[in-house]
């Protein structure tokens, strides 16, 4: 007697769930190849170990959810088990609060082993670097102006890549110089005043570089049309790429640490630096203060160095 491998339930087609999964992770994060590569993996390692086990979807536990990651995470590092996990995380939220397929919200139940010592200050550019970095930012084409209004906003706004890539025409106002952040990452609304290099770098973009399009997105992809708004990890590849054409091994992320570090520099509190960082809780303005211990002693404890 042959053994039939058995079969997911009917009305549960796994495989067009994840491509769902996926497409929702785009629209709402905008997530990068590698990041869906992972997610890819995950969730088709997980439907055959449904079809492998005969657990049904909808009947699953956190007994079923910890021993399919023991087995899936065994090969890798602890680093690479962390991203995993956390990819499978989200993939548990969504199933129980976007699909309602799963009877518990199991993904506040995924944990790993404590990891230490994980937790680095950001790095940013010393004067010389960035120096360095804006003698070597090219304006001759279209994407190249695109680039450079771009690595504008990141080093004098400290604004991230995602913020950056939603931009509009109508949250700029030139007259005032002033910019309205209304789509940023933790929902929460800024103004910032734009500095006179910000202006010139972006309207040399607008006038020298931008198709032309009907598109109220400000910065647009260059390539071909239909010309549409950049995303945030084309934006973050553009950015550290500028970085790297210029013999600096940093990050976009970089420009934004930078940012921070130049505030505590020129004496701004705490409070401060959070507002213009967008932060939603103190805890992350102080991850920044840890770059250089004098000022941070200085801002957080009133202290003289």
């Amino acid at each position: 007697m042959v053994e039939q491998t058995p079969k997911s339930p009917p009305g549960y087609d796994l495989d067009q769930i994840r491509r769902d999964y996926l497409d929702h992770m785009l629209k709402i994060k905008e997530s990068s190849p590698s990041q869906t590569c992972c997610r890819t993996k995950i969730i088709k390692a997980f439907d055959s170990y449904l079809q492998t086990s005969g657990v049904s979807l909808v009947n699953i536990n956190i007994g079923h959810v910890d021993d399919f990651l023991a087995r899936f995470n065994a090969p890798y590092a602890k680093s690479t088990q962390g991203v995993y996990r956390s990819c499978f995380r989200g993939f548990l939220h969504y199933l129980y609060n976007e699909r309602h397929l799963i009877q518990q919200n199991l993904a506040p139940l995924v944990t790993g082993p404590p990891m230490f010592a994980q937790v680095k200050p950001p790095k940013f550019l010393r004067p010389g670097e960035v120096r360095q970095l804006f003698d070597h930012l090219p304006c001759a084409t279209s994407k190249e102006l695109r680039v450079y209004a771009q690595v504008h906003l990141a080093y004098y706004l400290g604004l991230r890549p995602i913020e950056i890539s939603r931009l509009t025409l109508d949250d700029i106002c030139f007259a005032k110089g002033l910019l309205n952040l209304e789509n940023t990452k933790n929902a929460k609304p800024l103004q910032l005043p734009i500095p006179d290099e910000v202006i010139k770098a972006i309207t040399a973009y607008i006038v020298g570089g931008r198709p032309k399009s009907q598109s109220r997105s400000l910065f647009l992809t260059s390539h071909c049309p239909p010309y549409r708004a950049v995303s945030a990890w084309l934006t973050r590849h553009d950015l550290t790429k500028a970085l790297r054409a210029a013999g600096l091994p940093g990050t976009g992320y970089w420009l934004r640490h930078t940012f921070a570090q130049n505030m505590l520099e020129a004496g701004a509190g705490i409070f401060e630096i959070k507002e213009m960082m967008g932060h939603s809780i103190i805890d992350s303005t102080k991850v920044y203060l840890s770059i250089h211990k004098e000022l941070m002693r200085r801002v957080l404890f009133d202290e003289t160095v």
